[in-house]
């Protein structure tokens, strides 16, 4: 039957991953990440029901095990979009949030937030977050995503590259000295966050889209709803979201939370 409610958090949560199969059920504090990240969403009052969207039974049982919600969804999507449209598409709800499976310490205030740039602007269809770049290391690293913005915020471009150039500090050496430097420049460079809220029957027509030529050269599924002509509204947040690309992270995890006095 279908869920009548506002806003639902829905999860992508694959068991394959090249640099981590089974990444979703990595225990941290003896409980499975996904668990984790359940907990944080179901944090966030405006949330009616958080749903994992899962390709393997593995994933599913064990949130089942722990009380939460979990649909098998087909074992054929290439993207988390895809995953949660499939999820959404049975849902009768107003707004859906994609809440990445690998962030177990995702601030309730950043979901918040994308939610609420929504129910500001009856208009917009997607949002999603930005945090600026302190880190040298990360202007130069291809998988950290970084992002420009009009000055309403719209999102310009997202790429894996550098953006904006900064050429005058740049010119002498790039991108030799942005390594040894913290130049003031770098607070110009934002990083996205990769969490989203969208309008339900907007996440389902964009993911009917045919990919577009950037998306497919940079593989940023987002640049396909800039070249199709729609706008992503992109906020900024200080509050830092530590995710989990490789299994050495998870000791990064488990230090951070026993610092905080984590059981």
């Amino acid at each position: 039957m279908p869920t009548e409610s506002g806003v639902v958090a829905i999860i992508p949560a694959r068991w394959a991953s090249t640099r981590f199969p089974g990444k979703p059920l990595a225990q941290i504090k003896k409980k499975p990440m996904i668990q984790w990240v359940v907990e944080q969403a179901q944090k966030v009052s405006r949330i009616a029901e958080v749903i994992v969207a899962t390709d393997d039974d593995r994933i599913l049982d064990a949130v089942t095990a722990f009380g939460g919600k979990a649909v098998k969804t087909s074992q054929d999507h290439t993207t988390g979009s895809d995953r949660i449209a499939e999820v959404a598409s049975g849902l009768n709800c107003d707004i859906v949030v994609n809440i990445q499976g690998d962030e177990p310490l995702i601030p309730p205030e950043n979901i918040e937030q994308v939610i609420d740039c929504l129910d500001k602007d009856p208009a917009l269809n997607v949002a999603t977050l930005m945090m600026a770049v302190h880190e040298s290391d990360e202007i130069i690293d291809p998988n950290v995503v970084k992002v420009v913005t009009n000055q309403k915020g719209r999102a310009l471009f997202f790429s894996r590259s550098a953006i904006p150039f900064h050429r005058d500090e740049w010119k002498n050496g790039w991108p030799e000295n942005i390594s040894k430097s913290k130049e003031a420049g770098m607070s110009r460079v934002f990083k996205h966050v990769g969490l989203y809220a969208y309008r339900r029957s907007f996440l389902l027509d964009f993911t009917r889209m045919p990919p577009t030529p950037l998306e497919q050269l940079e593989k940023l599924e987002q640049l396909r709803i800039l070249e199709h002509g729609y706008p992503i509204q992109v906020e900024i947040t200080e509050k830092i979201s530590m995710g989990v690309d490789r299994i050495e992270d998870l000791d990064k995890i488990e230090r951070f939370l026993d610092k905080q006095g984590s059981k």
